[in-house]
């Protein structure tokens, strides 16, 4: 019993460290550039911070988690009891316990805190942008560019 129950915590460690692991392969910070934008001409436009708030990126359910974590459960479960109709019901609310915390964990770990920059265009236009926060702070009056690249925005600070 006690290998039993110990082998499930290695099943599920295992788990929790992929699903942490792929969580952070993800990455939407403005410090990191596409492969597929490198050596592309981007639009730039000039402006000015009007405001900048925190923001909180949701994290994303693709599923993984939640099967991932199904699967280790249910298996898990399952070798729990000698009773196989026992095990059989042990395995699959251990399944159903285990998608929804592969599914909470996956969603925690590809959470992201951003800004949310106003910033207004030399035209008079004004343009919201959220990005990952990176290592420059922006402030009100900040003169900034806007580099559009392949459908997606990023705000830099002007270059003096």
């Amino acid at each position: 019993m006690y290998r039993t129950y110990l082998m499930y915590l290695l099943k599920l460690s295992l788990t929790l460290f992929v699903a942490v692991w792929l969580g952070a392969c993800a990455s939407s910070s403005p410090d990191v550039i596409q492969r597929g934008d490198a050596q592309r001409l981007s639009q730039v436009e000039d402006g000015v911070v009007l405001s900048v708030r925190a923001v909180v990126v949701d994290g994303s359910q693709s599923g993984v988690g939640a099967t991932v974590g199904g699967v280790v459960g249910a298996v898990g479960g399952y070798s729990a009891s000698s009773v196989q109709r026992e095990g059989q019901l042990i395995g699959v609310l251990a399944g159903v316990a285990g998608a929804a915390a592969g599914n909470a964990i996956e969603r925690m770990s590809t959470r992201e805190d951003a800004v949310e920059i106003l910033v207004q265009l030399k035209g008079g236009e004004r343009r919201a942008i959220v990005q990952a926060k990176a290592t420059e702070v922006f402030t009100p009056g900040d003169a900034v560019i806007l580099i559009t690249s392949s459908g997606k925005v990023r705000v830099t600070k002007a270059p003096r």
